[in-house]
């Protein structure tokens, strides 16, 4: 028998324990692992995330700044909060070292020449857990042919992750002939909240999004879209997150960048700091020269 140790004498009682809620909108009822995976994609300290989207291999193939990840993306992934990407790239590109959160795709199917909203669900929640993956995202497509399927997607894959602690994120994709419009973005965000998803990527419109972020009970992150003039990116994310975005996930305005390394921690600075466009542009250009030298 060992042998017993002193009683415990110092309690503290005139210290109140904390019951601080969990930072993030419409999270705090979640379970321990679950927040802190989010806790990871997200900063606590501003609230907010910049995630590097470089998925997008899984339905259109090597686009321009994607062909080589392990050469044009891994030297300046680490600049990013969280990096969104396929098991496929994560297994045979990513170190195992990689200091920052993952987002996995987990649907897909069809390619870029099909019809996108035909998807399913594209890995297990197992394999999930075995490359420590902090959130899976789903695409779901309100109003596509396959409504219902993609809905049915993120359900399961909701289910799957409350019973293990992993954050689903929706992605409300927009087909080629539907309109990006606030009353949209409001239907579809809503519809992947109201369904279990613990938080939503959808796109940002230049009037109404903050009733698009007001009416979705858990965090948005903007999506960053085609590649555009940096001014204009720049401009876009710090409009989303005045508006109420918990911050974006950018891929092509910062891989097809100039110097995405610069345009990512411009990016941040817009994200977590506020930082306004005009002086987050200057910050990219006298980075660009620095990297130039």
């Amino acid at each position: 028998m060992p042998e017993a140790d002193m009683e415990g004498t110092c309690f503290q009682e005139k210290v109140a324990t904390p019951a601080s809620g969990f930072f993030l909108k419409g999270s705090n009822s979640l379970d321990w692992g679950m927040k802190n995976r989010l806790g990871r994609i997200f900063n606590p300290a501003s609230g907010r995330t910049v995630m590097l989207a470089i998925d997008h291999g899984y339905f259109q193939g090597s686009i321009s700044g994607l062909e080589r990840v392990d050469v044009s993306i891994m030297p300046f992934a680490h600049l990013a909060d969280t990096l969104m990407l396929t098991r496929g790239v994560l297994r045979s590109v990513v170190p195992p070292e990689y200091p920052r959160a993952t987002v996995l795709r987990a649907s897909g199917g069809p390619s870029v020449l099909k019809e996108l909203s035909n998807e399913r669900i594209a890995m297990d929640m197992e394999d999930a857990l075995r490359l420590n993956a902090c959130a899976l995202a789903v695409q779901v497509y309100v109003g596509a042919e396959f409504e219902t399927q993609t809905i049915h997607n993120m359900t399961r894959l909701v289910d799957a992750g409350m019973r293990y602690g992993m954050p689903i994120l929706a992605v409300t994709a927009v087909g080629r002939d539907m309109a990006r419009s606030p009353r949209y973005f409001r239907l579809a965000c809503r519809i992947c909240a109201e369904l279990g998803a613990q938080f939503v990527k959808t796109y940002y419109v230049p009037k109404g999004f903050d009733s698009i972020t007001a009416g979705c009970p858990v965090p948005i992150v903007m999506a960053g879209g085609k590649k555009i003039p940096e001014i204009d990116a720049l401009t876009m994310a710090y409009r989303a997150v005045q508006e109420g975005a918990s911050g974006v996930d950018m891929g092509r305005n910062i891989f097809q960048a100039d110097a995405p390394a610069a345009m990512i921690k411009a990016v941040g600075k817009v994200v977590h700091e506020m930082m306004e466009p005009t002086h987050a542009l200057e910050l990219y250009n006298d980075l660009k020269r620095e990297e130039g030298k």
